[in-house]
């Protein structure tokens, strides 16, 4: 099967993807859970930053499916456009879609945005875990040092990142779509009228955390959807 690289959202950290790497590999996938450089890192241009760190991991091996959860999807087109035709397709993992033009906060819900803004300090939101009620995240991951785990990949994050609007490039790579959580609906209605393949799971947003071996399953189920489509 095609090399897979399993990326995590830029708010979160390489911890999201890696039981599932492990179960992709005991069914003899070649999966990579690579790191995206910290936002906090980088400077103003952060989509051109992202994009080169992880064109030169696609170009440290043979061409790739990868399997972008969450926000990483936004990051897609950059991503392509300086891998060179190293990036055989894409496999959407609840995630959003890219957005030309468009900021992060022009994506999200309107109440969403000024909630975060509203919490910013000395321009940078609070980090991932800080967005939601309490116990959600508890409920989401219930074992503790799962959970304490991905919250120590976390930080504050800047909000010029939100802001930043996606570069308008051409991207025609083949795509697939992971539904996890009902956040994601429409994404995956979107993705089945392109006739995208698309698989539902009913599960929630950090199932890879939770669920690994049945993300495994569907993640190498949709890359050989890809690969017989599209060789």
């Amino acid at each position: 099967m095609t090399r897979l690289i399993l990326l995590h959202s830029p708010l979160l950290g390489p911890l999201t993807w890696r039981r599932v790497a492990a179960a992709l590999a005991e069914r003899g996938a070649a999966a990579e859970a690579p790191a995206w450089p910290r936002l906090s890192t980088l400077g103003e241009d952060c989509y051109a930053a992202l994009a080169n760190s992880m064109a030169a991991t696609l170009g440290a091996g043979e061409p790739a499916i990868v399997v972008a959860h969450s926000g990483a999807g936004a990051l897609m087109p950059s991503v392509a456009a300086l891998a060179k035709g190293r990036l055989k397709g894409v496999i959407y993992c609840d995630a959003i879609l890219p957005h030309p033009g468009l900021s992060w906060f022009d994506t999200a819900p309107p109440n969403l945005a000024a909630q975060l803004l509203a919490g910013a300090v000395d321009g940078r939101l609070p980090p991932w875990d800080q967005w939601w009620p309490p116990g959600a995240l508890e409920r989401l991951v219930p074992d503790n040092d799962q959970r304490m785990a991905l919250i120590g990949e976390l930080e504050p994050i800047p909000v010029g990142y939100f802001e930043e609007l996606a570069p308008e490039l051409e991207f025609d790579a083949p795509g697939a779509y992971l539904q996890l959580s009902g956040a994601y609906v429409e994404e995956s209605q979107i993705s089945g009228r392109k006739g995208w393949p698309v698989v539902r799971l009913p599960l929630h947003h950090l199932a890879m955390l939770t669920h690994a071996e049945a993300v495994a399953g569907a993640v190498q189920s949709l890359a050989g959807r890809l690969e017989e489509a599209h060789g």
